[in-house]
């Protein structure tokens, strides 16, 4: 017996021929509370510099990143995703400046806990790349090659600082392996029971990464690529080993990043550990958005909106998304 046969005892479209019913059987609902908001840090006060390719982002000192807080608290987004743009002469090439207590992460982790306290969480990126001065997320051989377990030293250490300033929730995003596993080891020793860890488990050698080097000032640094650390794109199974470790390291949460090219990833996390799965929709793909909505291909809020729910639909916990605090003044009415 086919589908067709039901006809016309059955009648799809019945659910769907009005504005009330479409949204009593929605099977997947975005809220603010579904969005984590990343903001791009820089020295100074009262500043802000608008981000050429990430079309309404800027980057803002530490006095407006608290001030971008408070909108996100207001909004009910519930946390924020902080990365630095460390000046040139604060960089080098073991990313030192990563372990300063008063690094633009730090400060602007304190300044937002003084101000906010357990009103919002504080996310804070864990790799070397906005502090090197090559550009690449660890320390280098004399070939140039990533070395893992030599960076994760640094990682620890990293992850200490950033959890003593405030931080809510460490996540690396370095993608070496058993910095996981290193950095809960550290936190628990230090006490910081409490500290989540959200791991970029499947982070791919992705082109959609451009204007995201732009805004923290690494992009014109990269010596090569970073093909021997982040995921092959073709990769699904890989992506599933990755996450399986990291949940056995300690990890709270996982991430996928990019997001919308790597749904069947989110998809099979979700479904094979029934953990938290987050996407990072990454500045290539929000800047595609705008482009596309500047060029009149479609509606910008339409655009915006059907591609967070397509992460919601996917499995997704949450969504990293520089459209957060448009989306959630969309959703807010």
């Amino acid at each position: 017996m086919t589908n067709s046969s039901f006809f016309p005892r059955t009648r799809l479209r019945r659910t769907r021929s009005t504005v009330w019913s479409r949204a009593m059987v929605r099977e997947n609902i975005l809220t603010p509370a579904d969005l984590i908001w990343p903001l791009f840090i820089v020295e100074g006060e009262q500043v802000e510099e608008p981000i050429a390719s990430l079309p309404g982002v800027s980057r803002w000192s530490v006095d407006g990143i608290v001030e971008r807080a408070t909108e996100a608290r207001d909004l009910g987004i519930p946390c924020i995703a902080l990365f630095p743009n460390t000046p040139a002469d604060k960089r080098s090439d073991d990313g030192s400046e990563a372990l300063n207590p008063d690094n633009l992460m730090c400060r602007a982790t304190k300044a937002i806990k003084d101000a906010l306290g357990d009103d919002i969480g504080v996310l804070t990126d864990v790799a070397l790349d906005p502090y090197t001065s090559h550009g690449q997320d660890g320390l280098l051989d004399d070939t140039g090659y990533v070395m893992n377990d030599r960076t994760l030293d640094i990682l620890t250490k990293q992850a200490l600082n950033q959890a003593a300033a405030g931080a809510d929730i460490i996540a690396p995003s370095d993608m070496m392996d058993g910095r996981v596993g290193a950095i809960r080891d550290v936190l628990e020793l230090a006490n910081h029971h409490n500290v989540q860890i959200m791991a970029y488990s499947a982070k791919y050698a992705s082109a959609f990464y451009g204007p995201f080097r732009d805004a923290v000032g690494s992009g014109g640094l990269l010596k090569g690529d970073k093909k021997t650390y982040q995921m092959d794109p073709a990769n699904g199974d890989e992506a599933l080993r990755e996450i399986a470790m990291d949940i056995a390291e300690g990890a709270d949460s996982v991430m996928i990043k990019p997001g919308l090219a790597y749904l069947d990833i989110i998809y099979r996390a979700k479904t094979e550990f029934n953990v938290p799965v987050f996407a990072y929709q990454v500045s290539g793909e929000y800047a595609l958005v705008k482009a596309g909505a500047a060029a009149g291909v479609g509606d910008h809020d339409a655009l915006m909106m059907e591609k967070l729910v397509a992460f919601k639909r996917a499995g997704c916990s949450g969504i990293l998304t520089y459209f957060a605090a448009d989306a959630a003044r969309f959703i807010n009415g």
